[in-house]
């Protein structure tokens, strides 16, 4: 039996059940959210999931206790369901950026079961690249997470301490790539497509791409290989965006986001 207490009805949270859902993982019934305002849950309650204000009343009857509020919100909800947590029964998997397993044990008791995950906001269509990792679980209950994951997407799983770089690397980095198709779409606008048609292309084209090292297990340069030829219009296209710092500023990017996400709980 899957009864699972999201506690954070936000974006990630959100993107959680109606992907949970959407892959018959289990029933919106079976899904309690929780958020202070709940008339902003008022759509999903609408479509069967159980929604609440008061998270130590929500965590009574759940298998699995996901917690996706803000990191500067965690220390408090913790200290509100700590007294409702049962270690024999319930394992708590964590999706907050820079949050240790040891921080919500700190709260929660040491003999409580954590599991850290990293997914990412496509997770709502099943597309999700969620990374995971835990200091104490068993493999019984990192076996049951991972399959859950599994429905909406990849996983992998991780040491704790690479964490926050999963964070910034698929968490922040679907921010990253859609920045860079909204760039794309721009550049075709100049060279003379209407703006829906140029991002209609540039989408199609990165999931183009994508699919072709998922399906092809390729590296990203052969497949560059195969389409810059001698003196030709890609390698002078790439090489203006390298001589401009794309592959540097993208780094850059992931590096600086990766740094701050380490410090999100303690800030």
């Amino acid at each position: 039996m899957n009864k699972i207490t999201i506690i954070g009805g936000g974006n990630i949270g959100l993107s959680l059940a109606r992907g949970l859902v959407n892959r018959a993982y289990c029933h919106a019934e079976d899904i309690t959210l929780t958020r202070r305002n709940l008339k902003l849950l008022n759509e999903e309650a609408a479509k069967g999931f159980k929604v609440s204000d008061n998270n130590k009343a929500a965590v009574y009857d759940a298998n699995v206790i996901v917690l996706a509020v803000l990191p500067q919100q965690l220390k408090k909800v913790l200290e509100e369901i700590a007294p409702a947590v049962s270690p024999e029964k319930q394992i708590v998997v964590s999706v907050i950026s820079g949050v240790t397993c040891a921080d919500v044990r700190d709260k929660l008791g040491n003999n409580i079961q954590v599991i850290r995950a990293m997914p990412n906001t496509a997770i709502a269509i099943g597309q999700s690249m969620t990374c995971i990792a835990s200091d104490n679980a068993s493999d019984e209950q990192l076996e049951r997470v991972t399959r859950m994951f599994e429905t909406v997407g990849s996983v992998v799983t991780i040491n704790e301490d690479l964490m926050t770089s999963a964070t910034a690397l698929c968490a922040c980095g679907i921010a990253f790539f859609l920045r860079a198709i909204r760039a794309a779409s721009q550049g075709g606008v100049e060279i003379g497509f209407h703006a829906h048609d140029a991002l209609k292309m540039a989408v199609q084209t990165a999931k183009g791409a994508a699919d072709l090292l998922l399906q092809t297990q390729s590296h990203p340069e052969s497949e560059i290989d195969k389409v810059t030829s001698p003196k030709g219009c890609t390698i002078a296209g790439l090489n203006e965006m390298e001589h401009n710092g794309f592959s540097s500023a993208f780094i850059k990017g992931i590096k600086l986001s990766a740094l701050k996400a380490g410090g999100l709980y303690n800030d």
